[in-house]
């Protein structure tokens, strides 16, 4: 005799199968029995009622099917349903489903009659008469009702007034933002861009390539088992080519393209932001469906709707700490990011072209504390107000359509869920038959294939890490700032675009250019080679040449040249301060190259003159030698000054300035002190003792030249105020700017002749750049002097004013050194 195992004594997940089997073989077994009753009541339905037999087959079969699914329903109300989680059988869990399904169906079918039943009831009790009697009224009744016109158009008019209201109110701010969004078709629209224009972003263009092959030919791809893309984030300083990029993707992918801002989701009131999300989402999908399932979303500028969810409405940045050793992370000053406050001194590295490109992007308003405070409150209060300034459910929105462009058309799933539920509530319509399915198969997605590149200017931190994740914009390619050999490789295409010189297609003379057009984006190269065609169009020839472009890019730099002149004292003097800065940067940063040298007036920028320099090959990091060497070069102009006219001007205060603070970071930054030296004791002392009476005679120097004033800028930031502030420290910085001078006056002071001569050079020209810089400041023959630090020639004079005590000397002008007393 067999024996029943309990199914508390069953493991859970054995105890669910054997539960779920037993409600299989119950179903079963009822349905039997029910459908065993229905030829008694296609008898007594037929017999009795008189009714044919058709109409009688059909009131037998519903009856059962009622029955059954009343049965069912009292069969789940007392028996516990099965968990089948983690359970593999297959058929199981089908018979799972089913079940569920019908239960579903016949609960919603009998809540209904019972609420029909009750208000029929209740009509009866009122109206008297027969039960079917109270229920014809009421269909009488509510059949009236549905054919009165004058309700129906008492509901139309209700309706309109709504619709009408909020187009009113909403509808020219929802036109707003969706004029923004722009579709085009292919055909539509001719860019001019093809893969091969977007030129300096090598690997950023072979790995869009990549993604863009696998999206247009990626069939294979997926039958392989990968999956591709959904989206492509272009990150980088503005002006780099990412847009351009986008639209070359749109050229030559022939597919549909639709182009959005990322400021076009800002709304003014609360929900319209999502609408136009899901009304963009509508837009590709028709157009996917359109033109062979494929359409490209382009979101420029995304940061403005994809900032991270934590930091919408705040409208601040908190506090970021300085990241690298960088001098530009300080001394950046003015639209050519000076090392010092007067545009002195320019010299192009990677981080200068970085943080040049980031202070083209449109900057924020500034707002007030209070003004913060208050959008903060009203952003918590109404999250998508305030121009948009909550940001939350256009990002929310816009997470949510990228993870449902696959999901399966609503309609289609809806009309098989319920057609498939109907029949499966039957209980006697078999699922299959055989090999023969009898249930619609279940809805899949589209085979469009929707994606989305977004392009911002903000590091990719900043962006929400919803929307960066993979499955998403998964697949970050940044876009450098261009270098000398990115900017060769731009001047290729855009000098062949324009008629020019045969001269400037030499490597030379191309290279040349490279060099003079330091920290220029595409467009602006585009832009210097333009307005040097205007300038020679200007003086009568058909293409430009050098002098014209060199021309075009000192007018974008500096703007126009002004019409007042240097006195001559003044002309000559500035020659002198910006021959010192070139020769000291010549010989002594030898891993830079100077590009331009200029005393010629420009625009309203008070900017007398300037020495400008790039780097030969792009660097991460610099050695002690190489950053003292950096402020010998800053300190060239004052050495200069002083070796011609025994004094300085008051032009040096920039070079001061941004030579105290290079100082200061390479004590507080890098733990860096003065150049190892070597010293010859004399008069019988030690060798330590005159070490020390070197530092100390450095430190006097450099704390004479110091900068003390304060008034913010870099001496009011971490670490330059830190390191001037203490004491030990501030003498280390001391000691350094102390050797650098006295190095830098060592060089003046050999090669003054050299000095002299660069400067009758730059005041017949104004203005000298490229190579005929470069074979300027050979010809000077310069040379680096051996320094015997104990000897007392080798060292400057503490007192700079050689005119103390010698009476009234003319405006401008010292005494050289070597004529005093």
């Amino acid at each position: 005799m067999a024996t029943t195992v309990p199914l508390s004594t069953l493991p859970s997940g054995e105890a669910s199968e054997e539960l779920a089997r037993s409600w299989r073989r119950l179903t079963r077994v009822a349905t039997v029995v029910a459908a065993m009753t229905a030829p008694a009541l296609f008898v007594w339905f037929n017999q009795q009622n008189g009714w044919s037999w058709w109409v009688s087959l059909l009131a037998a079969l519903g009856t059962v099917i009622v029955f059954r699914g009343f049965a069912d329903l009292i069969f789940r109300r007392l028996i516990p349903w099965p968990s089948l989680f983690g359970v593999a059988s297959a058929s199981l869990r089908e018979a799972d489903v089913v079940g569920r399904r019908r239960a579903w169906f016949w609960r919603f079918w009998f809540k209904l009659a019972l609420i029909v039943s009750s208000a029929i009831s209740i009509t009866w009790l009122f109206v008297g008469g027969t039960w079917w009697g109270a229920a014809g009224t009421m269909v009488d009744a509510i059949g009236n009702l549905l054919t009165n016109p004058t309700l129906w158009m008492q509901a139309a008019f209700v309706f309109f007034l709504f619709f009408a209201n909020f187009a009113i109110m909403f509808g020219p701010l929802l036109m707003m933002n969706l004029s923004q969004m722009q579709s085009f078709e292919p055909g539509d629209a001719e860019w001019g861009v093809k893969l091969e224009d977007v030129r300096g972003q090598t690997e950023a263009k072979e790995e869009v390539r990549r993604v863009v092959d696998i999206w247009q030919s990626g069939d294979h791809f997926e039958r392989a088992g990968g999956k591709r893309e959904r989206g492509l984030l272009l990150f980088g300083a503005p002006g780099t080519g990412k847009t351009m990029l986008a639209k070359a993707i749109a050229t030559g992918f022939n597919s549909p393209f639709i182009s959005m801002p990322g400021s076009g989701f800002a709304a003014t009131f609360i929900g319209i932001d999502a609408i136009v999300v899901r009304v963009l989402a509508r837009r590709a999908k028709k157009l996917a469906r359109k033109w062979g399932g494929q359409c490209i979303v382009f979101i420029d500028e995304i940061d403005a709707v994809g900032m991270r969810r934590q930091s919408l409405g705040t409208g601040s940045v908190g506090f970021e700490p300085l990241q690298s050793g960088n001098a530009e992370e300080l001394l950046f000053f003015g639209p050519l990011g000076s090392r010092d406050p007067s545009g002195d001194l320019i010299v192009e590295t990677r981080a200068w072209r970085d943080r040049l490109f980031d202070s083209r992007a449109p900057q924020p308003i500034g707002v007030s504390g209070f003004q913060l405070r208050m959008a903060s409150v009203f952003n918590f209060m109404f999250p998508g107000g305030m121009g948009g300034m909550g940001g939350g459910m256009a990002l929310n929105q816009l997470l949510v359509v990228m993870d449902g462009i696959d999901n399966p058309p609503f309609m289609r799933r809806y009309s098989t869920s319920k057609l498939n539920t109907l029949l499966d509530a039957t209980f006697i319509i078999p699922r299959s038959i055989g090999k023969v399915k009898l249930r619609l198969p279940a809805a899949r997605p589209r085979n469009d294939q929707i994606y989305f590149i977004g392009a911002t200017n903000v590091p990719i931190d900043r962006l929400d890490p919803a929307l960066i994740r993979p499955g998403r914009m998964g697949r970050h390619v940044w876009f450098r700032t261009p270098s000398k050999q990115d900017r060769l490789d731009i001047l290729d295409l855009y000098i062949g675009k324009v008629s020019h010189d045969d001269e400037l297609d030499s490597p030379t003379r191309r290279d040349e250019i490279a060099r003079i057009m330091s920290g220029y984006s595409p467009a602006m190269i585009e832009q210097a080679i333009s307005m040097a065609l205007t300038i020679a169009h200007h003086t009568g020839s058909q293409g430009f040449g050098w002098d014209d472009l060199v021309e075009a890019v000192t007018t974008l730099d500096a703007g126009t040249a002004s019409g007042s002149e240097y006195i001559p004292m003044e002309r000559r003097a500035v020659a002198i301060h910006e021959a010192g800065h070139a020769v000291a940067g010549h010989v002594y940063l030898t891993g830079r190259e100077s590009t331009r040298l200029t005393i010629k007036k420009r625009g309203d920028q008070g900017v007398g003159g300037h020495h400008w320099m790039i780097e030969k090959e792009e660097r991460l990091f610099s050695f002690q030698h190489e950053m003292f060497h950096d402020i010998v070069w800053g300190l060239g102009a004052m050495a200069a000054e002083r070796i011609v006219y025994g004094e300085n001007s008051n032009g040096v205060g920039g070079d001061v300035a941004g030579v105290t603070a290079r100082a200061a970071l390479m004590v507080g930054r890098a733990a860096m002190g003065p150049q190892p030296f070597r010293v010859t004791p004399r008069n019988g002392e030690s060798e330590e003792q005159a070490r020390k009476d070197v530092l100390d005679r450095f430190e006097k120097i450099g704390l004479q030249i110091m900068a003390r004033a304060g008034g913010g800028g870099p001496f009011d930031a971490d670490p330059i105020a830190g390191v001037l502030g203490d004491p030990a420290k501030r003498t280390v910085a001391a000691q350094i700017l102390g050797q650098a001078y006295v190095t830098a006056h060592n060089l003046a002071l050999a090669n003054r002749a050299g000095i002299e001569a660069i400067a009758d050079a730059l005041e017949a020209k104004l203005e000298i750049m490229g190579d005929e810089l470069l074979r300027l400041l050979e010809s000077a023959e310069i040379t680096i002097p051996e320094l015997d630090l104990a000897d007392e020639a080798v060292w400057p004079p503490l007192e700079f004013s050689a005119a103390v005590g010698r009476g009234p000397q003319p405006p401008g002008f010292g005494t050289p050194v070597e004529q005093r007393s």
